[in-house]
């Protein structure tokens, strides 16, 4: 008897309605998440709350393959500063969002007040990752990116591990999307950083 594993579908982030009746200032925000650990949560430019479910473990390792080698060029670059999948940055929209790596210059980083950089800070990074994990929805990631680049992003990059595909985003430009590639530039945004993507598929 032949047993077939399931199939993965799209899981879609719970969506709380909060406004106009219910309005959290960016601290009561931050002090929910506190609160609610368990969770990955997000808050679109509207108001709206959007609850994930923790990532899966395997999508995590991978994540952290990613990490450490943003890391380590990070590291020997010294012009900015990188964060990982827990940290949530305001953007200019109001939306508070986490992407799953990040880098931002270090002269704009420093230059928000360090109270405000222990919470959610005010910026937008100049890149951004998002791991797609098999029950990710393709469209929500796909909206997220655009709304990381009209907000001041320079450079991000979708992976999709489910398709093997990786869609690179720049303002004023069509997005750009490459089938199976081996590895990733970091171009003009991060100088001399190349991802092996081996550790990531």
């Amino acid at each position: 008897m032949n047993i077939q594993s399931p199939v993965a579908t799209e899981i879609m982030p719970i969506v709380l309605k909060m406004q106009p009746n219910i309005v959290m200032t960016d601290d009561q925000f931050f002090d929910f998440c506190q609160l609610n650990g368990d969770f990955r949560i997000e808050r679109n430019h509207l108001g709206d709350l959007l609850i994930m479910a923790p990532t899966g473990a395997e999508t995590d390792g991978r994540n952290f393959n990613l990490i450490v080698q943003l890391g380590i060029w990070t590291k020997q670059d010294a012009t900015g500063v990188g964060f990982g999948s827990s940290g949530g940055f305001t953007l200019p929209n109001g939306a508070v969002r986490s992407p799953d790596a990040a880098w931002i210059k270090k002269a704009r980083w420093e230059a928000i007040p360090l109270e405000q950089r222990k919470k959610f800070a005010p910026i937008c990074p100049e890149f951004v990752v998002e791991l797609r994990s098999e029950t990710d929805s393709l469209k929500t990631l796909q909206e997220k990116m655009e709304e990381y680049i009209s907000n001041g992003t320079e450079l991000g990059w979708l992976l999709d591990r489910k398709q093997r595909k990786v869609f690179i985003y720049r303002p004023n430009q069509a997005v750009k999307e490459l089938d199976n590639p081996s590895t990733l530039s970091g171009e003009d945004v991060l100088p001399g950083f190349v991802l092996d993507l081996s550790q990531i598929w």
